[in-house]
């Protein structure tokens, strides 16, 4: 899969159940479905209507020749700084990894999140997804000690924050 095919568009209905199949289907495969997740979840199945319906909030969905690939977000998450967004739900079909698409999909996310006038984006994550982790830290998220905001995602235990830029 080359980057350049992949076209990055705002989540419709019609793409709710394909990115939601792979959030859980990422998951299960690092491990990490576990209580205190988006895994369990019931907005994950829902992801057009809690983003069309929430204030300050896009998702986005990645598309290789109008197939579902992979998916992020940015969410004013309840209790976080004004300032401040979350990003969420980020995560890519095995297809679509290696490639640059999650630095890509953080990118667009970041611009989004500066377009609204935000100017931290925050999140949350597991150490089984330590990939990302990694991607996240190259891109120059830094290291929190306690969760920020109320996500609800008591199973993650890494918490990371970036100025937007």
């Amino acid at each position: 899969m080359n980057i350049n095919e992949i076209e990055i568009v705002l989540i419709e209905a019609k793409y709710n159940t394909a990115i939601a199949a792979i959030i859980r289907a990422a998951l299960e495969e690092f491990g990490a479905n576990k209580p205190g997740t988006v895994y369990f979840d019931s907005s994950t199945d829902a992801l057009y209507e809690l983003f069309n319906t929430t204030a300050n909030s896009q998702y986005y969905i990645a598309l290789q020749n109008n197939i579902v690939v992979g998916g992020a977000g940015i969410f004013p998450t309840e209790g976080l700084p004004n300032n401040t967004c979350e990003l969420v739900k980020m995560y890519l079909h095995p297809s679509a990894r290696n490639i640059g698409l999650g630095k890509k999909m953080i990118q667009f996310c970041m611009a989004s999140a500066k377009q609204l006038g935000f100017t931290k984006l925050y999140l949350e994550t597991l150490p089984e997804l330590n990939k990302a982790v990694k991607v996240y830290e190259n891109l120059g998220f830094q290291y929190l000690d306690k969760p920020l905001g109320n996500s609800g995602h008591t199973g993650c235990n890494i918490w990371m924050i970036q100025d937007v830029v």
